[in-house]
C-alpha cells in the first residue's frame, strides 16, 4: 500500500472507494478460480476500506484545524503548557499520517518562549508547540489510533522488525525506526504517569479506590534476566571512535496482583482488572511500586489477600511486613509456591537414594504429604535418612531440610487450608508472566537493552499482558493537557 496525500473531498474518496470495489466485486471467469484470486480479491476491498478511512480522518482532521473555535479551544486545554513569556508565534505546516498510509498537511498555531534575556521570540521551532496537536494527543505526527497501534505491535512483537511487517499487512507504512522510537514514546508517557502516582505516595496523597473491597486477593512476585548494556569508560576506539559496551545480566523483578472468585478463578474485567507491572529497580524500588499499587487499589478493603512466591529472602523479608502494615485483612496468608517446594523434596531424593524406583517411590509419597499437611511426619523421615546417610551427602541432604524446616516454622507451607478456601497453592501466573514479557522479548542471543529502554518495554509489556492495552493508552493519551504527568 503506497503513501498517499488526502483529497479532502469526500465525494472524490467516495467515488474512488466505489470505483475500486466494484470491479473487485465482478464475478467472472470463475471457472479458473480458486483461494489465490478470492485472496487477491479481499486484499483489495480491505486495503481500498481502509484508504477510505483514512481519508475521512484526513477530513475531520483538516475540518478542525480550520475552526476558529477549535482553535481556541487547543489554546485554553492547553495553558498549563504555556510558560508566562510563551506567545503565538504565527503558523507552520505539519504533516499528519493516519492509517491506510494517507496523510494530510495542516496549517496550525505555534506557540514558543520567549527569550527572557532578550524578549524577542525564540526562532527555534524546538522550543515551542502546536496546541492543536498536543490536545489531540498528534504531536508525534500520527494520528492517536495509529500511534497507540504502533506502539502496541513494537511492544508485543518479538522483534520491531516483526511489527513494521504486522503493521504492513493492516495498511500502515512505516520504518523500523520510526516504529522503536515511537514505542518507546509512548511507553515512557506510560512510566511517567506511574512516576506521578508514586510521587503523591510518597507526599501521602495517593488516590485509594475500593476496587479489591470484599475480593479475594492474590499477590505474587518473582524475578526474571536480561542483559542490560553499560558503555565502557575510557577514550574511544581508536579506528571506530566508539567505546564499546558490556552486557551485564541484570534481574527484572515483576508483580502481579488479581482477584479470583469463589471457585478461584482468575477475575478478569474492567472493574477488577488484572494488574501487572516490574522494574529493573533494587528490591526498594520494587516495593515502593508494589505498595503503590496495593494502596491505590484499596487492598485493606479485601476480603483476603494471599502473597504467594517462590523462596527469595528479600521478598519474605520485606513484603509480608509491607501487607501487615498496609492493615490488610486478618484473613491474610503467605504462602512458598507448592511446585517450588517439591523441587526441593526432589533434590532431597536425589542426594538420598541410588535407585531410581526408591527416589522416585519416596519423592511421590513425601509430595502428597507436603499437599496434605502431614509436615512434621515428613520432616521426621527426613531427619531419620539424614542420620543414616553418607558423609558425601550430607551436606546436600541438609541444605533442603533446613528449607523446608525453615518454611514450616515461618507457616508458610499451609496447602491444605488454602486449596480448601479455593485459593492457587502455585505461582504459575508470576511465572506465566516472566515467560510472557521478559523471555519471549527480552532474554535472548545477542540482545543487550539500555536500561531506559528495558524499564520501558518491561512496564509496556505487563499492560498488554494483563490485557489493559486499551487503559493504558486511553491513559497516555489523555494527559497532554497536564504537563506534571508527562515527565
Amino acid at each position: 500500500m503506497k503513501n498517499k496525500f488526502a483529497t479532502l473531498n469526500i465525494t472524490e474518496a467516495l467515488n474512488n472507494f466505489s470505483e475500486i470495489v466494484t470491479k473487485a466485486l465482478e464475478i467472472s471467469d470463475v471457472e479458473n478460480w480458486d483461494g489465490n484470486q478470492f485472496l487477491d480479491k479481499e486484499k483489495i476491498i480491505r486495503e481500498s476500506a481502509l484508504v477510505l478511512a483514512g481519508e475521512c480522518i484526513c477530513l475531520l482532521l483538516h475540518k478542525l484545524s480550520q475552526s476558529k473555535q477549535v482553535e481556541d479551544t487547543a489554546i485554553i486545554k492547553t495553558k498549563g503548557w504555556w510558560h508566562p513569556s510563551s506567545v503565538r508565534n504565527g503558523k507552520y505546516c505539519r504533516n499528519i499520517k493516519t492509517v491506510g498510509n494517507v496523510s494530510v498537511n495542516l496549517e496550525l498555531t505555534y506557540v514558543i518562549e520567549r527569550n527572557r534575556e532578550s524578549k524577542k521570540k525564540v526562532n527555534s521551532r524546538k522550543q515551542g508547540f502546536f496546541p492543536f496537536l498536543r490536545w489531540l494527543g498528534i504531536s508525534e505526527g500520527v494520528t492517536p489510533y495509529l500511534w497507540s497501534n504502533i506502539a502496541k505491535y513494537g511492544t508485543n512483537s518479538s522483534s520491531f522488525e516483526v511489527a513494521k511487517k504486522t503493521l504492513q499487512d493492516w495498511g500502515i507504512k512505516i520504518s523500523t525506526r520510526r516504529i522503536e522510537s515511537l514505542t518507546y514514546k509512548f511507553g515512557k508517557i506510560g512510566l511517567s504517569l506511574r512516576q506521578s502516582k508514586l510521587f503523591a505516595l510518597s507526599q501521602g496523597k495517593l488516590t485509594q479506590n475500593p476496587i479489591f473491597k470484599d475480593q479475594r486477593v492474590v499477590i505474587s512476585t518473582d524475578g526474571g534476566r536480561a542483559k542490560i548494556r553499560t558503555n565502557k569508560k575510557g577514550k574511544p576506539h581508536s579506528k571506530t571512535k566508539r567505546h564499546g559496551y558490556i552486557g551485564e545480566w541484570i534481574e527484572p523483578k515483576l508483580l502481579t496482583i488479581y482477584a479470583v472468585d469463589g471457585k478461584g478463578k482468575k477475575i478478569k474485567n474492567i472493574d477488577i482488572p488484572v494488574i501487572n507491572d516490574g522494574t529493573f529497580e533494587d528490591y526498594k524500588g520494587f516495593l515502593k511500586i508494589l505498595e503503590m499499587y496495593l494502596i491505590n487499589l484499596g487492598v485493606n478493603q479485601a476480603k483476603q489477600v494471599l502473597f504467594i512466591a517462590d523462596a527469595a529472602e528479600w521478598m519474605w523479608k520485606h513484603i509480608p511486613p509491607l501487607l501487615k502494615r498496609l492493615s490488610c485483612p486478618l484473613l491474610t496468608y503467605n504462602l512458598l509456591d507448592f511446585y517450588h517446594v517439591a523441587q526441593h523434596l526432589n533434590c532431597f531424593a536425589d542426594a538420598a537414594f541410588t535407585e531410581d524406583i526408591e527416589r522416585i517411590k519416596w519423592f511421590k509419597k513425601s509430595r502428597r504429604q507436603l499437599k496434605k499437611g502431614d509436615i512434621k511426619n515428613l520432616l521426621q523421615e527426613m531427619n531419620m535418612i539424614i542420620k543414616n546417610a553418607t558423609v558425601e551427602n550430607l551436606k546436600a541432604l541438609n541444605t533442603e531440610f533446613r528449607y523446608l524446616l525453615r518454611a514450616y516454622r515461618h507457616r508458610r507451607l499451609n496447602y491444605t487450608q488454602i486449596a480448601a478456601q479455593n485459593l492457587p497453592i502455585g505461582s504459575g501466573a508470576i511465572e506465566s508472566l516472566i515467560r510472557q514479557v521478559v523471555n519471549l522479548r527480552m532474554k535472548g542471543n545477542g540482545k543487550f537493552w539500555l536500561r531506559n529502554n528495558a524499564e520501558i518495554m518491561l512496564h509496556s509489556r505487563c499492560q498488554w499482558i494483563a490485557e489493559n492495552w486499551n487503559k493504558f493508552s486511553n491513559e497516555i493519551l489523555t494527559c497532554f493537557l497536564n504537563p506534571g504527568t508527562t515527565g
